[in-house]
């Protein structure tokens, strides 16, 4: 029921609008409908005598016409001259406002502002022309639905401006603030948005230098949180004055997991012996890759010309596969190049499924995700087996430096990271959350360089180590994060700011020489930034500095006196 007032309301309102559009009216209304009746009755009486006199046979027709026929043509034609001359009126009652205002000596700022608040509103949001109201009006009704409207125009920031001024009308509230400008409509469709409004303004800072296998690095970070660039910031001066960080990764598979059922449990035990079997894997793996075979074969080629040329390289790596009753999840693993590669698995995924469908034709696919993969969720099977790229980064940080840049010692950050991290993250009964703010980092970094924002649930899986080492002296500290899932090219890597900051790292793009080298190395600057974020908030903590800091760079004075007592 609410959904038909909403549509009758937009259509009244539409209605409404378009008389509005034609503006003032200058005539009094109740004189003007008088004007229009007697034209009518006028047109209608003239017409009627002349065809009575028309009919009548007796009567000589004969020029010039007599009093009366003259009298009933004239009547005729000055109704209809003037019933038509109405259809000028909108065109004509448009420009009388402006004539009024300088007839009565200009326009006041109260006359400007009430002829602003009348004016209609299809000028609140851009919206021009006739056509623009049609469509606002189909949107508001229902008539068209929003998500039409790029290929019924096809101009997407057309769409854009248009379906934000339906959303006012619809909500009675507006999107002002949400900036449209600026914005690549084309660039995000089919790839990173649907039904488009605008975009949200999160601010980036840049980090550094971080000094990461011999190379430095100035890491944008895009947050709203005041403090962590700052943190951040101090703890690549820490890595840096004890010589710099070190970084190894260990493994490289991006993972799709489907989910089938058979008949049976003994049938699913056949299934997951043959996908298993070492004699087999050559085979599924041929299979696997026959999306690799040519570029021109490849699902995102009508996207990006340099996902063809690095997601060629995406091999078949292993399957390990887990049971449940009759149920069986197959757990597929393969490098992507400098993709992160969930497309890429899942259609390598889907050959498999069909041609192990002609030996196991009893099997019945439940579903092509199968939560063991596992995207996008904290468990066990990304903690222990690893998803996308499993990195470990270390750096030996001298005592002199913890003492003058962190401001505390050797033996209290020691100390702290095993009650925290470790043996507080066991009481909490955490799954890969063994450090102080890992996710903090990782996602500022994600939303920066158009990764998926929400794969920092697995990619910020991490476990901190301190060590006293040097007879106490230094600090040897170390981070293991096994699910980095980071890419640098699809996605939102494709816009404008995020490309920006890829490059500023220069890691934008695929690399042509060694395919995957980029995405592989944005994992271990990930893991880098990482190391020196935990390492300066555990020191914030050991000196019991964190409530000051945050309050100097996470709290405005502006806030704070105008909290409410």
């Amino acid at each position: 029921m609410d959904d038909v007032r909403r549509r009758v309301g937009g259509r009244i309102a539409a209605a409404r609008r378009g008389l509005d559009a034609g503006g003032s009216v200058s005539v009094p209304l109740p004189v003007l409908r008088i004007a229009n009746g007697l034209a009518m009755i006028s047109l209608m009486l003239s017409s009627c005598d002349l065809l009575r006199l028309c009919s009548d046979r007796g009567r000589p027709h004969r020029f010039p016409l007599g009093g009366r026929e003259f009298a009933a043509v004239v009547c005729q034609l000055a109704s209809v001259v003037y019933l038509l001359g109405l259809l000028g009126v909108p065109a004509a009652h448009r420009k009388a406002p402006a004539a009024a205002s300088d007839d009565e000596g200009g326009g006041s700022p109260r006359r400007a502002a009430r002829a602003a608040a009348d004016a209609p509103a299809t000028m609140h949001a851009g919206v021009e022309g006739g056509d623009d109201e049609e469509i606002v009006a189909a949107v508001v009704s229902g008539a068209l639905p929003s998500h039409h409207l790029e290929s019924r125009l096809g101009d997407c920031r057309r769409a854009a401006r248009l379906r934000r001024e339906a959303l006012r009308r619809i909500m009675g509230r507006g999107v002002e603030g949400l900036p449209l400008d600026g914005m690549d409509c084309q660039a995000i469709l089919g790839q990173c948005c649907e039904m488009p409004v605008g975009y949200v303004q999160v601010p980036v800072g840049v980090a550094g230098p971080l000094l990461l296998d011999g190379r430095q690095y100035h890491v944008p970070m895009a947050t709203t949180e005041g403090c962590l660039v700052a943190s951040v910031n101090r703890g690549f001066r820490a890595i840096a004055a004890s010589g710099g960080a070190v970084s190894v990764l260990l493994r490289d598979a991006m993972s799709r997991a489907p989910v089938v059922k058979l008949p049976s449990a003994k049938r699913a035990a056949e299934l997951k012996s043959f996908v298993e079997a070492a004699a087999n894997f050559e085979t599924l793996a041929a299979v696997f890759n026959r999306l690799f075979a040519n570029d021109a074969n490849l699902e995102v080629a009508s996207k990006l010309s340099d996902v063809n040329r690095s997601s060629r390289y995406g091999r078949l790596q292993g399957v390990q596969s887990a049971l449940a009753g009759r149920n069986l999840y197959m757990r597929f693993t393969c490098s992507t190049g400098d993709a992160m590669g969930m497309n890429i698995v899942s259609k390598g995924v889907e050959n498999v499924l069909g041609y192990l469908q002609n030996y196991f034709p009893d099997m019945d696919l439940i579903s092509l995700s199968g939560n063991y993969c596992s995207d996008k969720k904290p468990t066990a099977v990304n903690w222990i087996e690893g998803r996308g790229k499993s990195v470990v980064c270390e750096a030996t940080i001298k005592g002199s430096v913890v003492q003058s840049v962190l401001k505390t010692t050797v033996q209290k950050l020691v100390e702290l990271n095993i009650i925290k991290n470790l043996a507080g993250s066991a009481v909490a009964g955490a799954l890969g959350g063994f450090n102080a703010h890992a996710s903090n980092i990782v996602t500022a970094l994600f939303i920066a360089t158009g990764q998926d924002p929400a794969q920092n649930v697995e990619s910020s899986q991490c476990i901190t180590m301190l060590e006293a080492e040097n007879d106490g002296d230094d600090l040897h500290v170390s981070v293991t994060m096994p699910s980095i899932e980071v890419g640098t090219i699809g996605g939102g890597t494709c816009l404008a700011s995020q490309a920006a900051c890829l490059n500023l790292l220069g890691v934008r793009g695929s690399n042509h020489d060694s395919p995957g080298a980029n995405a592989k190395l944005l994992a271990t600057i990930v893991a880098g930034s990482v190391l020196a974020g935990e390492l300066s908030l555990l020191a914030a903590l050991a000196a019991g500095q964190l409530v000051k800091s945050h309050m100097k760079y996470n709290r405005s004075s502006k806030d704070v006196a105008s909290a409410p007592s």
